[in-house]
């Protein structure tokens, strides 16, 4: 299993350390890490329309939003349980989309983390606005309940030894 570093960093020097072999053009970028916090952007295409007017299928803007609750985790096993979500407005291909997701709980290995997707203005629009998430159009919000296990989910179970022949168990 790669459990090494992208080599991305967020403002608190955090290397990315989950879902590694992720396609980044179906769930966005990373572009910041830290502890308990990460944001990341998506550029959609028009491969994830839906329709001919060029509707975004929501499971694009969903995986965004997983991601981004996987980054504020940023453990190597962290795996999705579950979610509860809105979908607040509808995305057109070719829209920018940044996820700010936070850790809100953290339990044992159970992690909730509360996310919002907001549009990113376009290029050639104010720089600092584009970073601002609180300027932005909310179009998605979610709270993403998080597992850590002690091993990979695909992971075999350990070998238990079968009890002797006799022996009452």
């Amino acid at each position: 299993m790669n459990t090494g570093s992208t080599g991305i960093t967020g403002g608190a020097g955090t290397d990315v350390r989950t879902h590694l072999g992720i396609d980044r053009r179906l769930v966005g970028e990373p572009l910041a890490v830290g502890e308990g916090w990460a944001r990341a952007a998506l550029a959609t295409l028009p491969e994830m329309a839906a329709d001919a007017s060029g509707l975004v299928h929501g499971g694009f803007v969903f995986g965004l939003a997983d991601y981004a609750a996987m980054l504020a985790v940023n453990h190597p096993l962290v795996v999705l349980a579950g979610a509860e979500v809105r979908f607040l407005k509808p995305v057109a291909a070719g829209e920018r989309l940044l996820a700010e997701a936070r850790l809100a709980e953290s339990t044992g290995r159970r992690r909730r983390v509360e996310v919002e997707v907001r549009r990113r203005p376009e290029d050639g629009e104010n720089a600092e606005a584009a970073e601002n998430a609180e300027n932005a159009e909310a179009v998605f919000s979610g709270t993403f309940h998080c597992a850590v296990p002690d091993r990979h989910v695909l992971a075999p179970l350990p070998h238990t030894p079968a009890a002797p022949a006799g022996s009452g168990a």
